[in-house]
């Protein structure tokens, strides 16, 4: 298996992973959006080419005031702070339950962090409560207001990686 970016080679149509806005997107915006330059999205090939699970990663701010006092007080008193915005995360339902988003997180993470753009933290906007819990699960922190929105400081994913 492997990740690379989602390019006109990649069949979208039999993918599914019962929740209609993820696979909606994945069908018919994914690629405009990354003509765009919109969103990146990245794909999860199979051995047989077909697609396990994609995911998609953005730039995008945070407020300063969203954030937990003891992360804001280390931070310039910027109104906004960079961010990378991981979108969407689907696995396709046949395969989900054997750990493959975990795998396409972690790629997402490695991503952000070999980025040459600044970025503070990676941000998710959790579409439920099973995903919050999955992000949680990965050491992510709901903002102050939002509960369904958490952030992974990049200092913090950056030590996932390190040798």
């Amino acid at each position: 298996m492997r990740v690379e970016a989602l390019g006109p080679q990649h069949g979208r149509n039999s993918f599914a992973t019962g929740v209609e806005p993820l696979d909606r997107y994945f069908r018919v915006q994914a690629g405009q959006d990354a003509r765009k330059n919109m969103a990146a999205p990245f794909v999860l090939v199979l051995p047989d080419g077909g697609i396990a699970g994609y995911y998609t990663l953005s730039s995008t701010a945070m407020k300063l005031a969203e954030l937990p006092d003891n992360v804001a007080r280390r931070l310039p008193r910027y109104p906004l702070v960079p961010a990378t915005l991981l979108g969407r995360l689907a696995v396709d339902r046949r395969f989900q339950g054997r750990g493959y988003g975990r795998f396409l997180l972690a790629d997402a993470l490695l991503r952000a962090v070999r980025s040459e753009i600044a970025s503070f933290a990676v941000v998710v906007d959790a579409k439920d409560d099973a995903a919050r819990r999955f992000y949680e699960r990965e050491s992510f922190l709901p903002l102050l207001d939002e509960p369904m929105k958490l952030f992974r400081p990049i200092t913090d994913i950056a030590k996932l990686f390190e040798t």
